[in-house]
């Protein structure tokens, strides 16, 4: 029984590894490219909501951007874009928000993910 919480510890550590890797801003720029075009790193929505600002923002509050009722359901509770749960959403966005129109199947590599976190964090790298 001892073992169940050492292995509930290294699931979470698994679940938010990408959030807490050191990020390449630089890095993250070219892959965004996958991202441009349907989203934008200035205040301007595209297809997408912009995604200037979107981490700490809540979730689906964007307020001259039309959401799915999917994404709007998935904000209940107050959800708000943590680098945890940006990197979660990045792996598979359908698979998270089942309904989202967002078509992108989602990154594979982890340092690709915490890159885009760093970019989309620095203003300074745009």
């Amino acid at each position: 029984m001892k073992k169940l919480p050492a292995l509930a510890a290294g699931i979470l550590c698994l679940a938010v590894g990408p959030a807490l890797a050191d990020g390449d801003a630089v890095a993250g720029k070219a892959v965004f490219r996958k991202c441009a075009p349907c989203h934008s790193v200035e205040p301007v929505n595209r297809v997408g909501p912009t995604l200037a600002g979107v981490v700490g923002r809540p979730v689906a509050s964007v307020g001259d951007y039309g959401y799915t009722a999917a994404m709007t359901a998935f904000s209940a509770g107050g959800k708000v874009w943590s680098e945890a749960l940006i990197a979660e959403y990045l792996l598979s966005p359908r698979a998270m928000v089942p309904g989202t129109r967002m078509t992108f199947a989602g990154l594979r590599k982890q340092q690709d993910i915490a890159d885009l976190i760093a970019y989309l964090k620095a203003p300074a790298t745009r």
